[in-house]
């Protein structure tokens, strides 16, 4: 049996490296969003409602490329502290429609320039034009394993 695993350096590894860029991403949008009291993926679901008032639960998941059976605790807690509400849909009554509240839309215009300010820390070390070529790199890693994903390239 070959012992090619003892030799293996994770700094090597692509995986590794898009598991700390993602620790990276979360560790900056905490740093700058942490008073406002909002997660990564509740910022995503709060802009996504905001952005599409009326949508419904499935969609915000696939949307966000979040798990269907999970996002139903992120509308939660999004509900609980007054930033969106849901409402029976008149077309399926087995629907909640999502909407944001007034609430939500202040909190959400008090986030976008602290996340925008995160998202530059991110991409800070690179050179405008590496900064490009990062993000093309990871749409075209996104879009050609799709069928991986909760969400469908739609861009």
């Amino acid at each position: 049996m070959s012992e090619q695993w003892k030799k293996l350096d994770l700094r090597a590894q692509p995986g590794h490296f898009a598991r700390r860029v993602h620790q990276l991403a979360v560790a900056l949008f905490a740093q700058e969003v942490s008073e406002l009291g909002l997660t990564p993926v509740q910022y995503s679901s709060l802009q996504t409602i905001c952005d599409q008032p009326g949508i419904d639960q499935k969609t915000l998941a696939t949307t966000i490329g979040y798990d269907t059976s999970t996002i139903g605790g992120v509308i939660d807690r999004l509900e609980a502290r007054g930033l969106v509400a849901r409402n029976v849909s008149p077309l399926d009554r087995r629907a909640r429609l999502i909407t944001p509240t007034r609430k939500g839309e202040q909190v959400l215009q008090a986030v976008v320039p602290r996340m925008l300010k995160a998202q530059q820390r991110l991409l800070a070390p690179l050179a405008p034009v590496e900064r490009k070529e990062f993000m093309r790199l990871m749409k075209l890693l996104i879009d050609a394993n799709t069928e991986l994903s909760n969400i469908p390239t739609r861009e």
